[in-house]
C-alpha cells in the first residue's frame, strides 16, 4: 500500500495522477491516496449499483486539497482525507451534511466511531480507517523493549544512528509533544519552541527522516528503531517476525483518515451509494486484510480471521483503547507556526 501521509500544512496543490483518465461528466469521481481500497472496488460498485466511478489519485492530503479550494469543490464527489482536513471542509462549506437514512451501513460502525472529536455524531464525514503511532523495533536487535519516546529522541549508545522519524509536520513534533507531555495539537509558542529544540537535538543521533522507507530500513537491519504509524510498522513485520510495534508509555496520537461528499457533487445520489458500499463489512474488511489498517467497522473486525490479529497484534487494539488517545485536530493558523517550526528543525546542523 503505497498511501504517503502529510502534514496538515499548506494547502496549495500540485498536479494530481489519475488513475484511469479524466472522468464522464455523468461519472461518480473519488479522489484517494494509490492503493487504499481493492483494486477492483470501482467495477464491483458499478456492477453492483449501475453507477459508474472514475478513481482520481492524490499523493498527499495538501495535493487534493489545493484542487477543491481551487475549484471550491466542484469536479470531484467522493474524498479520502485525514480527520484535520475534513474539519477544514467542514469549515469551508464545502462538505456535505450527511443524511444518515441514505447511509444504513453507518449501523456497521462501532459506537466509538461516531464520536470522533473532529466530528461528533458522522455528521459530514465518514472514518474509514484509524490507528496509533508509536515505535516500530527490532526485537532481535534492541536490548529490551523500548516503552518511551525518550528512547527515540534521545537513544542509547548502540542505536545512534539507527533511529528514524516521520517527517511530516505533525506526527514529528507529535514525537516531541507526547515526550514533553503537551497535547498533540500543542498551539502554545514557548511549547513549541521547547519542542523545536528538542527535536534539534535529537537529529544528532538520527539515521533519517522517513515517512515511506522506514520499515524496510528495519527489515535490511540499517535502522533498528523507528518512529512509525501502527500499519506502516505491520508492513515490516510481514517480512520480519522479529520486528514488533509499541505504543510509548506517554502515548499516542489518534490518526483517522475519512470519506467526505462534497456538497458540488453533481452525483449526490451515486456518492452515497458508494460511501454505503464502502461500508459493507465485507467490502471495508478488505482494507485491515490487504493493507493492515484497523476498519473503524465493528462488522468487519469481528469477522477478520484471528491468525491475521496473532501476527499484527496491534490489529487487535480495541476502539477504547485508541480512543484513550487525543485525536489529531486541524490546529487553524497555528499550522504556519508548526510549518516554520519543522523547517527549522530540518535546517539545523
Amino acid at each position: 500500500m503505497q498511501h504517503f501521509r502529510s502534514s496538515i500544512g499548506l494547502l496549495l496543490g500540485t498536479c494530481l495522477a489519475f488513475g484511469s483518465g479524466m472522468a464522464a461528466a455523468d461519472d461518480l469521481v473519488i479522489s484517494n491516496w494509490d492503493g487504499y481500497m481493492a483494486p477492483e472496488a470501482l467495477d464491483s460498485f458499478t456492477e453492483a449499483t449501475g453507477n459508474d466511478a472514475e478513481l482520481v489519485l492524490h499523493g498527499t492530503n495538501e495535493e487534493i486539497m489545493g484542487k477543491l479550494i481551487a475549484s471550491n469543490g466542484r469536479g470531484y464527489d467522493v474524498v479520502f482525507v485525514s480527520s484535520p482536513f475534513a474539519e477544514v471542509l467542514q469549515n469551508m462549506g464545502l462538505a456535505e451534511q450527511l443524511d444518515h437514512e441514505r447511509l444504513p451501513n453507518l449501523a456497521n460502525l462501532y459506537p466509538e466511531a461516531t464520536e470522533l472529536a473532529h466530528d461528533p455524531g458522522n455528521q459530514y464525514s465518514v472514518p474509514y480507517t484509524w490507528g496509533t503511532t508509536g515505535l516500530c523495533y527490532r526485537s532481535d536487535l534492541v536490548d529490551g523493549q523500548p516503552d518511551s519516546w525518550q528512547d527515540l529522541l534521545n537513544p542509547s549508545d548502540e542505536l545512534q544512528g539507527k533511529t528514524t522519524m516521520l517527517a511530516t509536520d505533525r506526527w514529528l513534533l507529535g514525537a516531541g509533544f507526547l515526550a514533553k507531555g503537551y497535547s498533540v495539537n500543542e498551539t502554545d509558542p514557548d511549547k513549541l519552541a521547547d519542542v523545536r529544540n528538542l527535536l534539534i537535538e535529537a537529529k544528532e543521533s538520527l539515521l533519517a527522516y522517513d515517512d515511506t522507507t522506514f520499515y524496510a530500513k528495519l527489515v535490511s537491519g540499517e535502522a533498528e528503531l523507528v518512529h512509525a504509524w501502527d500499519g506502516w510498522c505491520n508492513y515490516g513485520i510481514a517480512e520480519n517476525a522479529d520486528i514488533e510495534y509499541v505504543i510509548p508509555r506517554e502515548g499516542s496520537d489518534l490518526w483517522v483518515d475519512t470519506m467526505v461528499i462534497l456538497k458540488g457533487s453533481e452525483n449526490k445520489e451515486a456518492a452515497y451509494e458508494f460511501v454505503n458500499y464502502v461500508l459493507d463489512a465485507d467490502n471495508h474488511r478488505w482494507a485491515s486484510e490487504n493493507i493492515l489498517y484497523k476498519v473503524p467497522n465493528q462488522a468487519a473486525m469481528e469477522a477478520l480471521d484471528p491468525a491475521l490479529i496473532e501476527q499484527f497484534p496491534n490489529l487487535g487494539m480495541t476502539p477504547d483503547e485508541m480512543m484513550a488517545f487525543e485525536q489529531l485536530r486541524n490546529v487553524g493558523d497555528a499550522q504556519r507556526a508548526y510549518s516554520r517550526v519543522v523547517s527549522e528543525i530540518k535546517a539545523a546542523n
